[in-house]
């Protein structure tokens, strides 16, 4: 995925000011949380085929989870060539990109077209997203907190300068978030009144989740050795907030993918994507141009 820091073989320390940074971030929502006022109960609903999806992509989550724990902890890279690093990425990003095809029912959208199946259209979102954020954002990495891939076998199967195999890593990464993300969102719009707490409480939700995940990524792989950072305190402060960037946009905008009447359709999600990334490489660039790096 996008910004993981690493520097050795065993996890390394976040600095110490990231404990006041995450809890005051917490302290604040909680703040804002005791002022919204919930609605009153409602009977259960059926699930949507969005919310199916969206427990299809937090199961799967705990299954490649797992597989990259395992794979980290027990220094398995170090056996893996280039072709390793693209069945190990491309095999844990099948299932997720071919089950709109060949499991829909997983969803319970067999009935339905393809392309106006909701697992089909969460797929082309994150698919695009991923992609631009890989080709076009890692080099403000590259630029902003001089990040740099080691691997072994580059140059060869990279793209643009990012290997070829994180293209597809970032995919099941993004539906793990995205996923969650919505999950935590529709929360909040369902289970409190539409007062202007319940907007800052959903702006506020949106910015500190982007945050947490952005630095819980970084910390958690930074025992893998090929992704480094010129300063990795600066990468768990700085580079958590940077990386940000990309969740702050895209969490609502997925969110809100198919949640109104008549949902969009596959172009229109396609576009949806666009726009986000569109937005997410303008934020970056003024980042960097606020701090007058070059690219």
């Amino acid at each position: 995925a996008r910004e993981t820091s690493v520097g050795g073989d065993a996890m390394s320390a976040p600095p110490s000011c990231m404990l006041p940074i995450i809890s005051s971030q917490f302290c604040g929502l909680l703040a804002i949380f005791s002022l919204l006022t919930r609605k009153k109960a409602t009977p259960k609903q059926e699930l949507s085929a969005r919310e199916r999806c969206e427990n299809w992509f937090l199961l799967y989550g705990v299954f490649w989870i797992s597989c990259f724990t395992a794979i980290v902890a027990f220094g398995l890279y170090e056996q893996m060539d280039k072709w390793g690093y693209l069945l190990v990425c491309g095999g844990l990003a099948a299932p997720l990109l071919l089950q709109p095809a060949l499991l829909p029912s997983l969803t319970k959208e067999s009935s339905l077209p393809l392309l106006q199946r909701f697992c089909t259209k969460a797929n082309v979102w994150i698919a695009i997203f991923s992609f631009l954020g890989n080709y076009w954002g890692t080099h403000y990495f590259y630029c902003v907190l001089k990040a740099k891939y080691t691997l072994p076998f580059l140059p060869s199967h990279q793209l643009n300068g990012v290997p070829i195999s994180m293209y597809l890593a970032t995919h099941f990464y993004f539906c793990f978030y995205h996923a969650l993300g919505s999950k935590v969102l529709r929360w909040v719009s369902r289970s409190f009144e539409p007062t202007i707490w319940r907007k800052i409480f959903y702006v506020s939700t949106v910015c500190v989740m982007s945050y947490t995940v952005a630095f819980m990524e970084t910390f958690t792989i930074s025992a893998f050795p090929y992704y480094t950072f010129e300063n990795r305190s600066q990468a768990y402060t700085v580079g958590s907030a940077f990386y940000a960037i990309y969740l702050v946009v895209s969490l609502p905008l997925f969110a809100r993918l198919d949640e109104m009447p008549g949902g969009h359709s596959c172009s229109e999600t396609a576009l949806n994507s666009l726009g986000a990334w569109a937005a997410v490489h303008t934020m970056l660039d003024i980042v960097r141009l606020f701090l007058g790096i070059e690219l």
